[in-house]
């Protein structure tokens, strides 16, 4: 059985996540290094304070993702595959080789501050529950063609939707989607309009800073939940990360094909469960697991005993 490691995007950051991470050398090491890169230490971006601005928030997921792969890697093998949600591509190519953990970070403060400087205020993201991918569409074309500056983000679900977009626009389409019949609406805790056309300009930014870096092809499968394909090569995973925050996230339909290509057991890395409870369900035993909640010995294990059956 082949392993796949997943990676959360913003909103599933809390406070302290990184101070809960294993006491194990590859955790003391990432955190050392990235202190180094950041001229800061870890426990800096582990506030509620800290958390509330995009560029810190992108950061400690960074951080959080590639400590937490490093240290399942050296407990029970690396993952067959990697894949990762908006920010959560980054750790995902890290521990997939394409880039280096310094080069991420690095890349990464420049991208929040983009995204932040951009949209400081007065923007964010709304979850529609309940409602199809067609149904939102229709209700963010109509408050589109109303001069409203809206649009859809993430596919995270067949019945899962998330628009990105200004706070009247996001307020007017949660007001309409509960009268369409959607089970519910949420804020989510986001501060800028990511994975749409508002960021086309802080996503060139970002492909201008990053113009130099030298991509390696992937030592593992990436998936791109953007492209909603397998990449191989470094310079396409590269495109993928440096314009994600403007493109739309299919996570449903990439996690699929991730599941479909004999990715049977699908290993969330911490913070939050949200993608676990995204993953689709598989045929025979596949399974997905969040660390959070199988906790870190249990979740090597699965991993030690996906790797016993894995085919030839």
């Amino acid at each position: 059985m082949s392993v796949l490691f997943t990676f959360p995007g913003q909103g599933a950051q809390r406070r302290g996540m990184l101070a809960e991470l294993p006491d194990s050398a590859p955790v003391r090491e990432t955190r050392a290094e990235a202190e180094d890169v950041l001229s800061r230490t870890c426990a800096s971006l582990d506030t509620s304070e800290a958390l509330a601005t995009t560029d810190n928030v992108q950061l400690a997921l960074t951080v959080a993702g590639v400590a937490a792969a490093r240290h399942l890697c050296a407990e029970a093998g690396a993952p067959d595959a990697v894949l990762g949600l908006s920010i959560g591509a980054w750790p995902a190519a890290v521990i997939a080789g394409v880039v280096d953990f310094d080069v991420a970070l690095g890349l990464v403060a420049e991208r929040g501050r983009l995204m932040g400087e951009a949209y400081p205020s007065g923007y964010g993201m709304l979850a529609v529950l309940g409602l199809s991918e067609q149904a939102v569409s229709e209700l963010v074309d109509a408050l589109q063609a109303e001069n409203h500056a809206v649009y859809v983000a993430n596919v995270n679900a067949d019945q899962q939707i998330v628009a990105a977009g200004r706070d009247d626009a996001l307020a007017l389409l949660a007001d309409r989607a509960q009268d369409a019949g959607a089970r519910a609406v949420k804020r989510l805790a986001v501060a800028v309009p990511s994975h749409c056309a508002l960021l086309d300009g802080p996503a060139a930014r970002l492909a201008d800073i990053g113009a130099d870096v030298a991509w390696r092809a992937p030592r593992c499968a990436y998936f791109s939940a953007n492209a909603r394909r397998r990449l191989y090569r470094g310079a396409d995973v590269g495109d993928d990360l440096l314009f994600n925050m403007a493109r739309t996230v299919y996570w449903a339909q990439t996690a699929r094909i991730a599941s479909e290509s004999g990715m049977g057991l699908a290993v969330e890395m911490p913070p939050g469960a949200t993608l676990t409870g995204l993953h689709p369900a598989g045929e025979g035993d596949s399974e997905a697991i969040a660390v959070e909640r199988s906790g870190w010995h249990n979740s090597a294990a699965l991993i030690r005993r996906a790797a016993q059956t894995r085919g030839p």
